[in-house]
Order: structure tokens, then C-alpha cells, then sequence
């Protein structure tokens, strides 16, 4: 395509639609049809010189146009109620339903990983003598020592608050850090079975393993769980870098970009429930059964939620990405 006879040949409709935008609402019907109409020839326009005669400066001006007269056309929207609803019942759960093939096998391998750390810890006397002196070791492990009084040793509500904003960090930088070809993904994963892996050992090497897992099933199932699906929505993302399927690699990492960003929401609130649990029911004064009790019954209303509500929004086609209408337009790609 000569880019020179195109641009003459349209430049008039270019600026006919910017001087349309500019007038704003003060526009007869006839100029309005004559601004849609305009609307949809420049994007056709734009299409075709991004994928025949790519021009930086051209684009950009063209991009703009199209920005503003699809803001025009279409209107501004905004988010209401009915979105949140929408995104509780349908997106969050739908999208961690279509990501179960990233994060199930994130969560067996993970939790394989912490219990081989954990046995070899506890099988090695020299690896626990690596890790800190006898002393503290038996500091840390006793009946009343700092394994037990960890959770109760602030208020409740601050602790919860602090836990849930130290793993909602975690799961974002697990989503965000996803398109890093995965790398920080796994080395976040890896640190954080290698710290359960550790309180495994050590407690197991002191004759109470029983302790500690009914100090941490509680809130660790759920949290856990939104730990291994932001782990895996992450690599899923990296993937999409080195494989993005039928689509262009910019439209696939936007796609699952968005979603990611949906994810990261939905998990933040997931987070939040496992922080109260971790805050007022761990260190309650509960039975050991009732409280792993309270954690399973937290846990299997998620896979509920996620395996009912997300696979039937799934099967129905729902994504966890934004509604068409407010995405960018994307070019056609052969198959």
C-alpha cells in the first residue's frame, strides 16, 4: 500500500470526524449518522495501516480519533451494582474455573514440594542444626513457644488485616510477575513451600507435627488455594508470551491480562476470608477439630463456588474478561 495515496485520499474524512468530535453534543441527527459513519471507515483505516504500512505518527493520530469517536459513539459506562454482581457470580469464578488446568497442578506439585522439604528436614538432624542453634530451635518448637504464639500474638483484627495485606501482595506480584516468562512465579511459589516445608520439619522432628497442622489447616486451606490459583493464573500469563494460541501474542496477553487483573480482585476478597479465619479462628480457643473444621468447610464452599457457579458461567462462555463493549478492537487473525 502507497501509505502517501492513502493518507490523501482520507486525510478529508480524518478531519471531518475531529471537527464532528469537537462540536460534542451540538450535532444535528444527520451529523451524528455522518459521525458513526465516519467512526467506522477511520478504524477500518487504522486496521489497515497498522498491519500493511505501519507508520508510528500516523497510528498514534489515528488511534486517538478512533478512541475519542468510540467514547462518542458509545458512551461512557459506568460500573454499577449489577457489574459487581456480575463479577462475584459469574467472571471470578468462571475464570478461576478455566485456569483449574494451571493451578491444580500448581497445587499438587507445591504441596508434594512442602512435604519433601518437610521430611528431609525432619529425617536430618544436621539440615535443622543449619537452621538455627538447639536453643532456638526448641524456642521455636515447644508447648507455648513461637510457633503456637504467633498467632496470637496481636489483636486479632490488626493481625488479620496484616495477613491479608501480605498475601494479597503475594498473589498480585504471582499475577503480575506471570508475564516475566513465569520465572518470579515459581521462585515466589518455591519460597513460600519452602517456609511451610520448614515449620513442617522442625515441628515434626519435635513430636508435634499434630500441633502444628491443626494451627495451620484452619486458614492455610484457603489461603493456600488462592495462593496456588494466583500462582498458576500467573504462569498461565507467562505462557500466553511464549504460546499465545490463535491470536496475535499483544491480543492473547491482553486478553489474559485483563482476566488476570479480575483475578487479582476476586482472590484479594478470598484473602480477606482467610485472614479472619486466620485472625480470630486459629488462635481461638476452639477445639482442634472445630477449627479445621471451620477451615474445610471454607474450603470446599470456594471449590464449590468455583466448580457450580464458575463452570456452568464458563460453559454459557464466560472468560472473566470485560464486557466486548468495553474492549479495543482487535484485527482478524487467519487461522
Amino acid at each position: 500500500m502507497d501509505l502517501d495515496v492513502f493518507v490523501t485520499a482520507h486525510r478529508a474524512e480524518w478531519d471531518r470526524l475531529d471537527h464532528l468530535l469537537r462540536r460534542g453534543r451540538r450535532l444535528t441527527g444527520a451529523e451524528a449518522d455522518e459521525l458513526v459513519a465516519l467512526y467506522q471507515r477511520t478504524a477500518t483505516h487504522l486496521s489497515l495501516i497498522q498491519s500493511s504500512a505501519p507508520d508510528p505518527m500516523l497510528i498514534a493520530r489515528l488511534t486517538q480519533l478512533v478512541a475519542r469517536a468510540r467514547a462518542t459513539v458509545t458512551g461512557a459506562r459506568r460500573a454499577g451494582w449489577r457489574d459487581a454482581a456480575r463479577f462475584l457470580t459469574e467472571g471470578f469464578p468462571a475464570a478461576v474455573y478455566r485456569s483449574r488446568r494451571w493451578w491444580i497442578p500448581t497445587a499438587l506439585l507445591s504441596t508434594a514440594l512442602a512435604v519433601v522439604i518437610g521430611w528431609w528436614i525432619s529425617a536430618h538432624p544436621e539440615v535443622q542444626s543449619a537452621i538455627a542453634a538447639p536453643e532456638e530451635l526448641r524456642q521455636m518448637t515447644r508447648p507455648g513457644g513461637e510457633y503456637e504464639t504467633y498467632y496470637s500474638s496481636h489483636p486479632a483484627a490488626s493481625f488479620a488485616a496484616q495477613v491479608w495485606t501480605n498475601n494479597a501482595q503475594a498473589a498480585a506480584m504471582c499475577l503480575v510477575l506471570g508475564a516475566f516468562l513465569c520465572v518470579p512465579v515459581i521462585w515466589i511459589l518455591f519460597l513460600n513451600m519452602l517456609n511451610l516445608g520448614v515449620g513442617i520439619g522442625l515441628m515434626s522432628a519435635a513430636g508435634r507435627l499434630d500441633t502444628f497442622l491443626g494451627l495451620i489447616l484452619p486458614h492455610g486451606l484457603l489461603e493456600l488455594t488462592a495462593v496456588f490459583v494466583a500462582a498458576g493464573t500467573g504462569l498461565r500469563l507467562g505462557w500466553t508470551l511464549i504460546d499465545p494460541g490463535p491470536h496475535s501474542r499483544r491480543t492473547a496477553l491482553a486478553q489474559q491480562g485483563r482476566a488476570a487483573l479480575g483475578m487479582a480482585i476476586g482472590l484479594a476478597l478470598v484473602l480477606f476470608v482467610s485472614g479472619l479465619i486466620e485472625g480470630f479462628v486459629t488462635p481461638s480457643g476452639l477445639p482442634t477439630w472445630a477449627r479445621i473444621a471451620i477451615g474445610i468447610g471454607a474450603e470446599l464452599a470456594f471449590l464449590v463456588y468455583v466448580y457450580i457457579l464458575g463452570g456452568r458461567a464458563a460453559r454459557a462462555g464466560e472468560t472473566g474478561d470485560v464486557e466486548t463493549t468495553d474492549r479495543s478492537a482487535e484485527l482478524p487473525v487467519a487461522a
